[in-house]
């Protein structure tokens, strides 16, 4: 789910609910005349083109409107695999010509709105529902029908596009015309559905592998990996700043708590310190027990951008964890043993390999390269010197103004595995 989500107005949405993206093309995206032929005929043939779920649904409703189908109101709701979100909707209405994009948290799922309303049956028991919004028994069956009724609409329907998983994919409709939904070969129609639901499926899964791709290996190395990528050996040399952060006391920390609790503090620490590498364009390849290790593409970002970005999102990742001390969030343990939380970021500058190393069977799309190693001495430097943020000369000499300016010179010191000393900073 993006990190920042969208104003819904002039719509609006319950708690829990976010809006991702909006389409208001309009009528204009299909032809002003079709027939059930020719809606069937473009999903046989160009809806296959179109890699955007929201836009291959915006298009079909207008085909249908064109069709003459009745439909003034439509929505679509799949479920998903993902760390954050349980389903995506999408929403079609042709009075205000909005198609929109939303997602659902866990939370949204015990939320009264969804739970009394008839699309829960639908994707919860597989039931296919039906309302006459113009009679007082349809009108009550649900506060979302009443709702629908005030509005203008005078029949809903809504039903099930698969019987996989937990919840099922469903889609409801909604019309305006008196008397409701217009009398049309409804096998005809389902076969509509039924096709439209095929494509949803292998978007879904298309969108699934990308979210595992990315929550496991990054949004840039996962892209690498759909696109082929797979290969022992595959990859290429990148200059990036490397990012290196360690939990200070991690060891004696295990010791007093028991596995959730440290689990909990873990989590905690990994969500600020990835939250800020993330917002400042950083990649992250791997937690490494207590530690995280990113990088800032040079190539992507550029040179002076890349060392300012990691330089501001350690500092960035420093504060989060001051805040956590300050104000630590519920179900975290007894601060009494694990506060202060204390931790030293490492950052260096140089040329890594960027790709898949491992056995023949079993690979990790990581970064290698004496760059990598040296960014880890220089982390470990932090404790000794009684610094939280250290940096090497090369990611001073790229940053901008004042970032620049700003230092505290430390010395040269001798990293292990390298054969001068090194220049370092304090930021």
């Amino acid at each position: 789910m993006n990190r920042h989500v969208l104003d819904p107005a002039p719509r609006s949405y319950v708690n829990n609910i976010y809006l991702l993206a909006r389409s208001n093309r309009g009528p204009e995206c299909a032809p002003a005349e079709q027939s059930l032929e020719d809606v069937h005929d473009w999903l046989l043939h160009d809806a296959t083109r179109i890699d955007n779920v929201m836009l291959m649904f915006e298009e079909f409703m207008w085909r249908c409107k064109a069709a003459d189908l009745g439909i003034d109101r439509c929505t679509l709701h799949v479920g998903t695999l993902h760390p954050r979100v349980v389903g995506f909707s999408w929403v079609w209405n042709s009075q205000d010509q909005l198609c929109d994009e939303i997602a659902a948290d866990a939370n949204a799922l015990n939320q009264a709105s969804f739970t009394r309303n008839p699309l829960y049956k639908v994707m919860k028991e597989g039931e296919t529902i039906k309302a006459d919004l113009e009679s007082e028994e349809g009108r009550n069956s649900a506060p979302l029908m009443a709702e629908l009724a005030e509005q203008g609409y005078t029949a809903y329907a809504a039903m099930p596009l698969s019987a996989s998983g937990e919840m099922r994919n469903a889609m409801t409709f909604a019309t305006k015309r008196p008397g409701g939904f217009p009398t049309m070969d409804k096998n005809r129609i389902r076969s509509l559905i039924d096709l439209l639901a095929l494509h949803v499926e292998r978007h879904i899964v298309q969108r699934i592998a990308r979210t595992v791709a990315d929550t496991y290996l990054g949004p840039i190395a996962g892209q690498r990996v759909l696109d082929g990528e797979i290969r022992r050996g595959d990859g290429e040399a990148i200059k990036a700043v490397v990012f290196m952060s360690d939990m200070r006391g991690f060891t004696q920390l295990a010791d007093r708590l028991s596995g959730p609790e440290v689990t909990a503090i873990l989590n905690a620490y990994f969500d600020r310190v990835s939250s800020a590498v993330l917002e400042h364009g950083g990649d992250i390849l791997k937690f490494m027990g207590d530690g995280v290790l990113a990088v800032f593409d040079q190539q992507a970002l550029g040179e002076a951008a890349a060392a300012n970005a990691a330089l501001k999102a350690s500092r960035a990742a420093l504060a989060a964890i001051d805040d956590l001390n300050d104000a630590p969030p519920d179900g975290l343990p007894d601060p009494a043993f694990w506060q202060p939380l204390k931790i030293g970021i490492g950052l260096h500058r140089g040329e890594v390999f960027f790709g898949n190393v491992g056995g023949e069977e079993r690979l990790d799309f990581t970064v290698i390269g004496r760059a990598v190693n040296e960014t880890s001495r220089v982390e470990s430097l932090c404790k000794p010197l009684g610094r939280e943020l250290l940096l090497t000369a090369p990611v001073r000499e790229a940053l901008s103004g004042d970032l620049q300016t700003n230092l505290n010179a430390m010395g040269d010191h001798a990293l292990r595995g390298v054969g001068k000393p090194v220049a370092i900073f304090a930021a």
